[in-house]
């Protein structure tokens, strides 16, 4: 099976984003909302998923189910991104409207994912 170059990015952006859950968990339990329970399990279960789904991207039998697993979990992430634009503290400084461009970023992530359906 041949894919395009940007699949592959696609791949290693989720695989990469995966082990930073578990490299540097404390950055983004900052960023978890005060409302969810067990934030640092939480972190390491979106970790193990990104991880998880960027690797069975890679193979035919799990390529649809990631596509699907991405697209939900992005969905899912949409709590935190809206999250960080409510709490101060939670938006680790950044600009107000460089969090407001992370949501329809999700958008076009769930899009890009999307496309690799078959």
């Amino acid at each position: 099976m041949s894919n395009p170059w940007h699949f592959y990015l696609m791949v290693l952006i989720y695989i990469s984003s995966g082990l930073l859950h578990f490299v540097k968990p404390k950055a983004y339990m900052r960023i978890m909302p005060r409302y969810l329970p067990h934030h640092k399990l939480l972190v390491y279960f979106s970790g193990a998923a990104e991880l998880l789904l960027g690797i069975g991207l890679c193979y035919s039998k799990t390529k649809n189910f990631s596509i699907y697993g991405i697209i939900t979990m992005l969905l899912i992430f949409l709590l935190v991104h809206v999250y960080m634009l409510q709490e101060k503290k939670a938006s680790l400084g950044l600009p107000n409207w460089v969090l407001f461009l992370r949501i329809p970023l999700q958008f076009v992530l769930m899009y890009w994912a999307y496309q690799y359906l078959i």
